[in-house]
């Protein structure tokens, strides 16, 4: 493969990981962007929506449905389950927290012990071993323009539907009356409350919003991958923690960037960087790039690339 070649397979390989990221990251700042806290569970719940599309997919198998359909079904039972998981996460755990006014510390606090918890629950419902995710999309690789540089039809199908989801995320928050709602939310509850609207649902809402675009992420990161476990949550969560900082957190715009510039940050540093170290720092050290982009940018431009729409608080 030519020096081109090489760089074209580099960026499609980052396409596929970054739009995962931006999928997990729009989760993470919808509720940034409404309460003003990190949901560190929004990773476990990925892993429940790929589990679950896992055992939604052997069941119907054994109807022996086409694959197209078996997917579409898991993908939905699993995104059903895991907006049932997120407001129950929020229910449980958060809104008790904003009713007494608790310390900043208290909702981070609880986001790991839940995201415990449903580490704690996969492992016993589906065991600690990796279990084999189906191949149920075109896995046969194709060159990509005429290049050298190859994509898969599974890898296609995923930035695909990851660009499909996220414009019609925008188009929800920016273009519907439950967009407006959110906004407000987002501006000030209390005021927003005057006017209407209800931030209890708002704020649920929201949460299961983020969990099915969640759910929707692990089926992609198990397809793509070909296992699912009940630690697979945590890695990708930071890493979509990283997109949406680096994006602007709280900024959906901003965390499709930042998950799509992550990608493609991993993959030309596990590429190029792995080939002048020898490989040394390649594909077995790529979590170290991520990492590394969020210090820089916590220290240079905490904001974000797209900056940080904040709102005064009553």
């Amino acid at each position: 493969m030519s020096a081109l070649d090489i760089f074209i397979q580099q960026l499609l390989n980052g396409l596929v990981l970054g739009s995962m990221y931006a999928l997990i990251a729009l989760g993470y700042t919808m509720v940034y962007g409404i309460l003003g806290i990190i949901n560190f569970a929004h990773g476990d719940v990925l892993m429940v929506g790929a589990l679950t599309a896992l055992s939604a997919i052997n069941i119907l198998q054994k109807m022996h449905l086409p694959s197209g359909v078996t997917l579409t079904l898991a993908a939905i039972a699993s995104m059903a389950v895991c907006a049932i998981t997120s407001y129950s996460i929020e229910r449980i755990a958060y809104r008790p927290l904003r009713k007494k006014g608790s310390h900043s510390l208290a909702p981070l606090i609880t986001a790991i012990a839940m995201s415990l918890v449903l580490q704690t629950l996969g492992m016993m419902i589906w065991g600690r071993s990796p279990l084999q995710f189906p191949q149920l999309l075109p896995t046969e690789p194709m060159n990509f323009l005429g290049t050298n540089a190859t994509i898969t039809g599974k890898e296609l199908y995923l930035i695909i539907i990851s660009l499909i989801v996220m414009i019609g995320l925008i188009f929800l928050v920016n273009k519907t009356k439950l967009g407006r709602a959110m906004r407000a939310t987002a501006e000030n509850p209390k005021v927003s409350s005057l006017m209407g609207v209800n931030p209890n649902f708002v704020i649920s809402i929201t949460f299961m919003i983020g969990g099915a675009l969640a759910a929707l992420a692990g089926l992609m990161i198990a397809t793509n991958y070909g296992n699912a476990h009940f630690y697979m949550g945590f890695i990708p969560g930071l890493k979509a923690f990283t997109a949406a900082v680096l994006g602007g957190i709280g900024n959906l715009a901003g965390a499709m960037v930042g998950g799509l510039l992550l990608g493609l940050i991993e993959a030309l540093g596990a590429g190029y960087i792995g080939d002048l170290t020898n490989g040394v720092f390649g594909s077995n050290y790529q979590d170290v790039f991520a990492f590394i982009v969020l210090i820089l940018v916590l220290v240079f431009r905490p904001s974000g690339i797209m900056g940080q729409r904040t709102a005064d608080r009553a």
